[in-house]
């Protein structure tokens, strides 16, 4: 249902609106029924910090966050404060936050986007036994379709005219397309965070849901990627699915979709680390205590010298291949026996999305691997690896400081950060083995050790070469690699989209 004019125009005074499944924020409710507020992290909230005065304007419109209350004490929250949160817990941004009901997130949230969206375009199916779309899909379908007119709604009511909308990724897929129809005066830009399938893969969803989701996207003015592969991929589908009209705007090189007369313009923006951010937090006591007690874990071998350290950091997301990645390891004991007992694993494997059976089972399956390694090949004075399955930042920063080699083999990857945070605060220079599926690899294949992520033994193979890589050509890779992982930082990143829309 159409935003009420006089509410818009009662309401409008954001020039810059940001919409994204998650906020910069999340409450969590006491048994008193008191609430506590943790701040966010990321990109986002990085780059709507550095929203200026000029890029806003400059006449005190400033900007605006919508989000959707994402638990119990979220929706709370978004209760007592009317949607609009407090300043004081948002760190002075300006945040509405929408009370979707508890069974139409859980649909839109697990049901399609992260169970057929994420599916589909991390080419995750096992197509013999999945997906099946039946009525259980369609009735899930209506609820994304509900959680996207909500935020479509919301923003047509905050946004100033001529204002300038900024949609993140693949949970809002048809905002652009429900916006625009809403407000035809507005400035309309869509990010994708994750990579897009090709045409031959992205039909396995059915016709109309598939056309929908292009012609959603193709609402926005200008649709951004995090690599130009995506970008293509995603021109591909629509040409092919859609018969609209692709060609190449020759004085800039970026990709223009024409359909139905009208024209979505596709940008490349690769997110790079927060450099700054990264090598202050790396520093600091609670960081140095971790890389004491990784160093402990990693131990000395058989000739007294410390152990070398191979690191992985991920969450136990499917497509971040993190199974094969041990069996890797096996390999490479098997193959290279002279490096038991002077290499160490460390597998910081940390939860994701637990309230999806398959992956619970996956992190019982990198468990159950791990404990296998162990059993096989660990002795009384050497692990071979060394799993930790809680979160903790801190954790992760020593071990980036700390790694030898740092293997990063998703299976596909929008991008991957902890590709590009590693070298920028290794503390001896890091070899960085790196999946081709990686959209990271489009900037830094050229100085990592690069694999196909499903071929065991080539990965085995580059966790030797990073292990006897000289020091002197590992220090020099890793300097060009945080070179290029810091390119487009956090704040830059968002302004540039900002600038191009």
């Amino acid at each position: 249902m159409a935003a009420d004019s006089s509410a818009q125009q009662g309401n409008a005074q954001a020039r810059v609106l940001v919409a994204s499944n998650r906020g910069p924020v999340s409450y969590a409710k006491a048994e008193d029924g008191s609430l506590s507020v943790k701040r966010g992290g990321g990109g986002l909230v990085s780059g709507l910090s550095a929203i200026s005065a000029e890029s806003t304007g400059g006449d005190g419109g400033g900007a605006v966050w919508v989000c959707a209350a994402l638990g119990d004490g979220d929706r709370e929250a978004a209760r007592r404060f009317a949607g609009r949160l407090d300043p004081a817990d948002t760190g002075g941004q300006s945040v509405r936050m929408l009370e979707i009901p508890a069974g139409d997130f859980a649909d839109a949230y697990n049901g399609v986007a992260n169970s057929v969206l994420w599916f589909v375009n991390h080419l995750l199916y096992q197509t013999p036994l999945e997906p099946s779309f039946d009525t259980e899909f369609e009735r899930q379908w209506g609820a994304y379709e509900r959680y996207n007119r909500a935020f479509a709604d919301a923003l047509a009511a905050e946004a100033a005219e001529n204002a300038t909308v900024m949609v993140q990724d693949y949970h809002l897929t048809l905002v652009p397309g429900l916006l625009r129809r809403l407000r035809p005066d507005l400035r309309i830009g869509h990010f994708s965070h994750t990579p897009w399938a090709p045409p031959d893969y992205y039909r396995m969803l059915p016709d109309a849901v598939g056309a929908e989701v292009l012609r959603g996207i193709l609402g926005a003015d200008r649709a951004a990627f995090l690599t130009r592969r995506w970008a293509g991929a995603f021109a591909d589908c629509c040409e092919r699915l859609l018969g609209a009209d692709v060609r190449t705007d020759e004085p800039t090189g970026e990709l223009l979709v024409t359909l139905e007369g009208r024209t979505t313009r596709l940008g490349v923006h690769g997110l790079g680390a927060d450099a700054e951010f990264l090598r202050e937090r790396a520093n600091r006591e609670d960081v140095y205590d971790r890389i004491a007690s990784l160093r402990e874990e990693i131990g000395t071998g058989p000739d007294g010298e410390a152990r070398r350290a191979l690191v992985r950091v991920d969450r136990t997301e499917l497509s971040k291949n993190i199974v094969r990645g041990l069996h890797a390891y096996r390999r490479l004991l098997d193959d290279h026996p002279e490096w038991r007992e002077r290499v160490v694993h460390l597998a910081l494997a940390y939860p994701s999305r637990q309230d999806l059976a398959v992956y619970r089972d996956y992190m019982d399956e990198v468990s159950r691997v791990a404990d296998e390694i162990n059993s096989a090949y660990g002795t009384d004075s050497w692990t071979p690896v060394v799993l930790f399955l809680k979160d903790d930042f801190a954790r992760s920063l020593a071990a980036y400081r700390l790694a030898d080699v740092a293997l990063v083999n998703p299976i596909r990857d929008g991008m991957n950060l902890v590709a590009k945070e590693v070298p920028v605060v290794s503390d001896e220079g890091c070899a960085l083995v790196l999946s081709r599926e990686a959209g990271a690899y489009e900037e830094m294949g050229g100085d990592a050790l690069v694999v196909n992520p499903y071929d065991i033994a080539d990965t085995a193979r580059a966790l030797h070469e990073g292990l006897t890589m000289e020091p002197s050509e590992r220090t020099e890779r890793t300097r060009r690699l945080a070179s290029a992982a810091t390119a487009l930082p956090p704040d830059r990143w968002f302004l540039d989209q900002l600038h191009a829309l």
